[in-house]
């Protein structure tokens, strides 16, 4: 890939460009901004306070994106399919079956990293990332919703949480639907705490398929700025009546879990 024009992050003092100056459609890599630069948490916050997110793979420096158009989840039209409908339903009535959120971040977030995104090979989840993630979720930014089934880790996500603004990073799953889970939980917990707008990054197909949709760059970071400075969600823990978001009814063995 060639960088003759792109930027160059030399050091932690040096500023990204605008996102306007993104690599465009007609590109080699629609939506590339920058280039280095290190992954430090102070470094992750000021990116993604601007709309911009890393995503590299192994052997390369670190590439920082801020695509146009962007791929998002207004949580309001979130498309609950009647069979998804159905396994979520047993799911919430099921003794031993619950969502918990930051109980083991570091393996949703290395499970994820055996998990490749649509369309490619490998993991774009480098060692380094990871720790870059698991510093910024001990600093109280980065989240995970986990499937739990029998006492077992089965499904999941992680992201990252500013203000009203949930940003998605990776899902995993190791059982029929337990990703799925995780983002409905994730959902019902966004509608309940009032974030409007999940953050997917990229267009996939199976993102649409749940009511995901691509809007302009300049949209999102509009609405980016509107929910920076608001105040964020009081505790990360899941409450079982949360499901009432998606109209689900959950059972008295379904309790809230830390």
């Amino acid at each position: 890939m060639s960088t003759l024009n792109l930027h160059w992050l030399a050091d932690e003092a040096t500023d990204f460009p605008a996102t306007a100056e993104a690599l465009g459609p007609d590109s080699e890599a629609p939506g590339l901004l920058a280039v280095g630069g290190e992954l430090s948490v102070a470094r992750l916050e000021q990116a993604y306070h601007r709309g911009i997110f890393p995503w590299y793979s192994d052997g390369q420096p670190v590439l920082w994106w801020a695509p146009d158009p962007r791929m998002v989840l207004p949580v309001g039209e979130f498309k609950l399919s009647r069979s998804l409908r159905k396994t979520l339903q047993r799911f919430v009535r099921s003794p031993g079956h619950e969502v918990r959120i930051n109980h083991a971040f570091d393996r949703v977030i290395a499970h994820c990293a055996g998990t490749p995104r649509d369309g490619q090979r490998g993991t774009w989840i480098m060692p380094r990332l990871q720790r870059a993630y698991g510093d910024w979720h001990r600093a109280g930014a980065a989240h995970s919703f986990e499937t739990w089934i029998g006492g077992q880790l089965v499904g999941g996500l992680y992201g990252v949480a500013i203000g009203r603004m949930f940003f998605g990073e990776s899902m995993f799953s190791h059982a029929t639907d337990a990703s799925k889970i995780a983002l409905a939980a994730l959902v019902a917990f966004c509608r309940a705490q009032g974030i409007a707008l999940i953050d997917c990054q990229q267009n996939t197909q199976h993102l649409a398929s749940l009511g995901a949709r691509e809007v302009p760059r300049a949209d999102f970071e509009r609405h980016l700025a509107l929910t920076l400075g608001a105040a964020g969600p009081p505790r990360w823990t899941y409450d079982a009546a949360y499901w009432a978001q998606l109209g689900l009814c959950p059972t008295p063995a379904s309790a809230t879990t830390a």
